[in-house]
């Protein structure tokens, strides 16, 4: 699946699992390791590892196996590497916390 479809793929699973306040960063010039960062919220940790098992099980099924996923285990603070895409989900506390959005707009 090309980069653009796979992100608008991840976005419409991240909805459908009720991810909240996602955010999809275009990082193509800024890091060498992916070409975009999505960032969502999820309720609960419970929920977080929902969303993060979703979004994996979904893109295998779609034929782009993750070559990795990290923080499942606690759920505050899960990612799925789907390669070219970078896929956070985090509690409210964590993404308030590390502040992404705004990391990745100073690196400009």
């Amino acid at each position: 699946m090309q980069t653009d479809a796979l992100t608008a793929f991840v976005i419409e699973k991240l909805e459908d699992m009720k991810g909240r306040d996602i955010v999809s960063l275009n990082i193509t010039d800024k890091a060498s390791f992916a070409d975009y960062m999505i960032i969502c919220s999820g309720n609960s940790n419970r929920h977080v590892k929902s969303i993060a098992q979703s979004v994996a099980t979904e893109c295998r099924a779609a034929g782009s196996e993750p070559r990795g996923m990290e923080g499942n285990d606690v759920g505050e603070w899960a990612l799925v590497d789907l390669g070219d895409i970078i896929v956070h989900i985090m509690t409210d506390e964590q993404r308030d916390k590390y502040n992404l959005e705004q990391l990745w707009a100073e690196s400009e």
